[in-house]
């Protein structure tokens, strides 16, 4: 990991309060891994952890939903504008454990760190994505180009299914199971891969201070005792989790 300041390469607005960020950055970064990242006037004193959404060389990109002061400045950058990153931070998804098919499963923003996964595992991958509805939806079309099979759910019908994405998932068909978003969703898919015995891993999402585990902001309760989102992932191992 290392802090530096970089060069904006691009920061579009592609969905309804929703933009994605890409900067200059030349370390290795793993699926499910995230960055601090500071604007450099000092506009908002904390760093704002954003996961990585895409890697494409030298470029890392980051998909983030505009919700207040920190977000609202980050997406008000342009084109070779600086910025202040910190990272690669946290335990991402440990590729050696998505063995055979694997299930991605995305809810709302949630689906942004899991589009350089897809990327990783290629076609051994099916894609599930859940949207509030079509005016809500992002970056789908490149999940389609990368995974075996894309399913695109809206919970008004708007497009693709109707309903939970969590209702359409062929649980029975996949080795392992990866997912991001809510948490009332993460909690329905590993209860159903705990009862059909399949490997399931969740990236969790927590405010975060630090990024280091310092300040403890973030802990949650494991069976393991008390663990920092932050260091300790934000990727676990369902079955670690209470």
């Amino acid at each position: 990991m290392k802090v530096l300041v970089t060069s904006v390469v691009k920061n579009d607005h592609i969905s309804k309060n929703i933009c994605r960020l890409s900067v200059e950055f030349d370390l290795e970064i793993k699926p499910g891994q995230f960055f601090m990242l500071k604007t450099t006037d000092d506009a908002f004193l904390l760093p704002r952890p954003l996961s990585v959404n895409d890697v494409n060389g030298n470029i890392v990109s980051f998909l983030y939903r505009i919700e207040g002061k920190g977000t609202k400045t980050i997406s008000s950058l342009h084109e070779n504008d600086k910025i202040q990153v910190f990272g690669p931070l946290g335990k991402g998804f440990d590729i050696s454990n998505l063995k055979g098919k694997t299930a991605v499963i995305g809810g709302g923003i949630g689906v942004a760190p899991l589009l350089y996964l897809c990327k990783v595992l290629g076609k051994k991958a099916d894609v599930y994505l859940g949207y509030k509805d079509s005016e809500n939806m992002y970056i789908f079309d490149e999940f389609k180009s990368l995974a075996g099979r894309c399913v695109i759910v809206t919970e008004d019908g708007s497009y693709g299914e109707k309903g939970y994405v969590t209702d359409y998932v062929d649980y029975e068909h996949y080795d392992a199971v990866a997912a991001c978003g809510p948490e009332i969703m993460m909690n329905k898919i590993a209860h159903i891969c705990k009862t059909q015995n399949i490997k399931c891993y969740l990236s969790l999402e927590r405010r975060m201070a630090c990024g280091m585990g310092a300040c403890l902001g973030c802990t949650i309760e494991t069976k393991a005792g008390n663990k920092r989102v932050c260091k300790d992932g934000p990727v676990f191992d369902s079955e670690e989790l209470i």
